[in-house]
């Protein structure tokens, strides 16, 4: 049978935010979905990391796990905190800028 979630254990409770580590300078993913129509992925953000400003052709939807970052969506700047969702619409310009060490996880649905 093919494996439609990976990278995550299977039939036991964990915690999500553990599932990826912070590290200094970097972004780190853990991609438990990728398909066509649905991508989901765990991020972390060292303090001061982000990514530029981009577009993508799904929806995707940013959950913050833990930490605070500004999201900034069809360029306007809004800061989200860990138990906070946010919405980026399919084609709008948007970008994600850690303020401090940050974890997410993102859906994408096309």
């Amino acid at each position: 049978m093919k494996e439609l979630i990976k990278n995550i254990p299977m039939s036991e409770a964990v915690s999500l935010a553990g599932l990826v580590e912070v590290a200094p300078g970097k972004i780190v993913s853990r991609t438990f979905v990728q398909r066509p129509e649905m991508t989901i992925t765990l991020f972390s953000f060292a303090a001061g990391e982000g990514v530029s400003t981009h577009s993508a052709p799904g929806d995707a939807m940013l959950y913050v796990l833990e930490g605070e970052a500004k999201v900034t969506i069809g360029g306007k700047p809004m800061n989200v905190k860990a138990g906070e969702v946010v919405v980026m619409p399919a084609n709008i310009p948007h970008g994600v800028d850690a303020e401090q060490d940050f974890k997410m996880l993102l859906t994408v649905v096309n």
